[in-house]
């Protein structure tokens, strides 16, 4: 654990200092102090998902290559259906990552920005559940939030509850209303982007994949985790990810509309709204995906090495004399 507090302490430091600058701001304008403080992480919210839109617009890029090498990527799984024998499946394992090096697909660019986001949360998390130790002197101030500023933000509130409080730490029912609305909200926000995403902008084709498949159990299964979660978190953690998943919400809306996944219903109705423009809609390719690469239908059978064919040799019979 005090590895994890090390390694998370420059981002811990970097939150400080974001969510001090908000404060100030919203302290300036005349924001009460906990909405100020409340409205503060919000802003921090903001300025993470900012950072991360580079990595989101690989990330859309890459999906839109995985959905357009599908084709293929069944082909191959044709050829060797049926096959279990080892050289068959690294055959198959060696086509495949071939196929992802020639057109620049990586299968894990979509966790990337919720895997390099997650050093956030839990360092938010951190900051805003060591507030009242650092408020009573137990631990040291972290950058600008010193003793004096976390007895400020410790005494403050919004709507009754402060921001270090979570539904299992308190007893007060202000406390608990409000988590109870946030996990409700972030609930609704995640199944809603999930489900516009799955919907709306993946082809007919992707959704019959034993993927998608796990996709929609894991639809379902989302609010029953942050009802679980949710309650061990801080208001401020529940603050930050209610905003991050609003932000993703919008994105993701503006991506389906103006960016839409190839042979999806969204792609489909930009066509329409294009074609009644007088426009057309340019093409997705992916370099190094043509039909000169297309992968053959035939594989070797399983358990047998193909060997290479000759050419046939003319056999002369020899010829008996009859008398």
């Amino acid at each position: 654990m005090d590895f994890l507090q090390t390694l998370l302490y420059p981002i811990k430091l970097g939150e400080a200092w974001v969510m001090y600058a908000w404060h100030w701001l919203f302290d300036t304008i005349g924001l009460p102090t906990g909405w100020a403080w409340a409205m503060s992480i919000v802003g921090l919210t903001v300025v993470v998902r900012i950072l991360l839109i580079p990595l989101f617009v690989r990330q859309i890029h890459s999906s839109r290559r995985m959905q357009l090498i599908q084709p293929e990527m069944q082909k191959i799984q044709k050829k060797y259906k049926g096959k279990r024998d080892p050289e068959s499946q690294k055959a198959q394992q060696a086509e495949i990552m071939d196929l992802y090096r020639r057109t620049g697909t990586n299968p894990f660019s979509s966790c990337l920005p919720i895997l390099i986001q997650s050093p956030f949360f839990f360092a938010l998390f951190q900051l805003l559940n060591n507030l009242k130790a650092i408020a009573e002197g137990n631990q040291p101030p972290i950058g600008p939030i010193t003793r004096q500023v976390a007895q400020t933000i410790e005494a403050s509130t919004i709507l009754g509850a402060k921001l270090s409080d979570s539904f299992v730490n308190s007893t007060t029912l202000n406390v608990k209303i409000l988590s109870a609305v946030l996990i409700v909200l972030m609930s609704a926000t995640t199944f809603t982007t999930q489900y516009q995403l799955m919907r709306k902008n993946m082809p007919a084709s992707a959704l019959d994949n034993p993927f998608a498949k796990q996709q929609k159990v894991l639809l379902y299964l989302m609010p029953l985790f942050f009802a679980f979660s949710g309650i061990n978190f801080p208001i401020g953690v529940l603050l930050y990810w209610l905003t991050t998943n609003l932000w993703t919400m919008g994105q993701q809306f503006y991506v389906i509309r103006n960016m839409p996944a190839p042979g999806s219903e969204a792609e489909r109705a930009r066509r329409e709204r294009l074609k009644r423009k007088g426009k057309e809609a340019e093409e997705f390719t992916v370099p190094g995906l043509d039909a000169a690469d297309s992968v053959p239908d035939d594989a070797p059978k399983s358990g047998q090495r193909q060997q290479p064919k000759g050419k046939k040799r003319a056999r002369t019979q020899p010829t008996k004399n009859r008398r």
